[in-house]
């Protein structure tokens, strides 16, 4: 049983992490007339995930094995992540560097 909750407080731990910057990413791509909405499409997805997801694991746990469940999702999982990180771009402008003779002009 400590496993279990070590490892549940874990994943509550890396899920508290995860949501706010989700929401911050929309709130930071979305323009304010939309907003609400794309928040909407987002959890839409996301929450269907939830479903869909268990029901198709189950599925592969039952026909290959929890191992290879757990394996396929591992996958998925670092698959969503090279494509966001190869569409999505920075938002905030590069800070811009001020000369070394200014910050010594500063009193």
């Amino acid at each position: 049983f400590g496993w279990w909750a070590l490892s549940m407080g874990l994943l509550g731990l890396g899920t508290a992490l995860v949501y706010p910057t989700l929401l911050a990413t929309i709130a930071d791509v979305a323009h304010p007339d939309w907003r609400a909405s794309a928040v909407g499409v987002y959890r839409l997805w996301r929450d269907s995930g939830y479903a869909i997801g268990a029901l198709l694991a189950g599925v592969l746990a039952d026909l290959f094995g929890i191992s290879w469940a757990i394996g396929v999702i591992a996958g998925v999982t670092f698959l969503s992540g090279v494509v966001v990180s190869g569409v999505m771009r920075e938002t905030l402008p590069a800070r811009r560097e001020l000369p070394r003779s200014t910050l010594h002009n500063v009193s």
